[in-house]
């Protein structure tokens, strides 16, 4: 059993007055309730997911729960269907929610998310089934971007909304100059752990640096810096391993290599492209060293949402059924977080959300 295997009737009054307030028209514009047959309103239609998504009840359960719940009609294979036209939805549905919680604390101001990938799988894989590729707030721990993908999609910082003057935090996957080319030119920085053996780095003459030949120079304590530049590669044209030459760089990047020893005398390589004027070594080193938080916070989803417990692996339900346990933790962030001292009621009073929905009822 999940520990979010609660009704959500007993938090639904609350729960709506977290959703967005345009649910009828997002349900209709992304296909997931076209028709109002057997469900009365879109606000029901996602209670209805999302309580087939948070407890583990069947399709042929959840149908007899919707109609002793006085929500509907609803047979196991309508549901099914409902379920598996939702994932536009849900996916719209997290991103409003998410929008703007990465807050513009630490560095001069500038907004920063730590981001990484974590696999899931479903019964019986051999591999990998979904990627869930997250960022958060390291000041607060709250998940600020959500991206699911299939096992085609690898790593990168093309998976996530990159705003102007947001930083990036990430480990080796997110080093590669095409990922930092990407973070660039949509006016934000990277902060990563340098993949050496995978980006070119040179000087400020633009000839090839190599950062193997420095470290044994590299000081016992304190962080080393090199100014850089990062060549960017063309688009690849074919499928050839051939190495690339400099001249064919579509971009040079202004960059800064920084190093430090472990006291178990590792060197650890971190790549960024956030100006000195903004944050300056060790403030970026500090940056790198708190990423092990996303760590932490997948190790939360999946023992909080079961996310391992999938009833599928690529079925037509099956990325609903992600959404759906994903979206529910955000909402119970949400509520938790408002139960604060600032708000006695433990919720945010919204009139506009609750006329809506009474009148959706209606």
């Amino acid at each position: 059993m999940s520990t979010l295997d609660y009704k959500f009737e007993d938090l639904w009054a609350y729960i709506v007055h977290e959703l967005p307030d345009n649910l009828e028209e997002s349900a209709a514009k992304t296909g997931a309730l076209i028709r109002h047959k057997g469900v009365k309103s879109a606000a029901d239609l996602l209670r209805i997911i999302l309580t087939y998504g948070v407890t583990n009840m069947s399709l042929k359960a959840t149908s007899a729960w919707v109609f002793a719940s006085n929500l509907g009609v609803m047979s196991s294979v309508a549901l099914f269907l409902r379920i598996r036209d939702a994932r536009d939805w849900l996916s719209q549905l997290i991103s409003t929610m998410l929008d703007g919680e990465a807050k513009p604390l630490g560095c001069k101001g500038l907004k920063i998310s730590i981001v990484d990938a974590t696999v899931l799988t479903g019964p019986g894989s051999k591999g990998t089934d979904w990627r869930l590729h997250t960022g958060i707030d390291p000041f607060t721990g709250h998940i600020n971007s959500i991206n699911l993908t299939d096992n085609s999609v690898g790593e990168s910082s093309k998976n996530y909304p990159v705003q102007a003057e947001e930083i990036l935090v990430g480990d080796r996957a997110y080093g590669l100059a095409s990922g930092i080319f990407h973070v660039h030119q949509l006016g934000g920085y990277v902060v990563a752990r340098a993949n050496l053996h995978a980006i070119r780095l040179c000087r400020s003459d633009r000839s090839l640096f190599n950062p193997m030949l420095e470290e044994s120079n590299l000081p016992k304590a304190g962080v080393a810096n090199f100014d850089i530049i990062i060549p960017v590669p063309p688009e690849k044209s074919s499928r050839s391993h051939k190495t690339w030459k400099l001249e064919k760089a579509i971009d040079w990047i202004p960059a800064r290599l920084l190093a430090v020893r472990t006291i178990k005398d590792t060197i650890i390589w971190v790549i960024t492209t956030v100006p000195e004027a903004l944050a300056t070594d060790e403030v970026i080193m500090e940056l790198y060293r708190v990423r092990w938080q996303i760590e932490l916070e997948f190790k939360r989803l999946k023992s909080l949402l079961g996310l391992d417990a999938m009833p599928s692996r690529q079925g037509p339900t099956a990325e609903s059924w992600i959404l759906a346990r994903i979206l529910a933790a955000i909402l119970v962030e949400k509520l938790l977080r408002d139960s604060g001292v600032f708000s006695p009621w433990g919720y945010t009073l919204r009139r506009q959300a609750v006329e809506l929905h009474s009148a959706a009822r209606e």
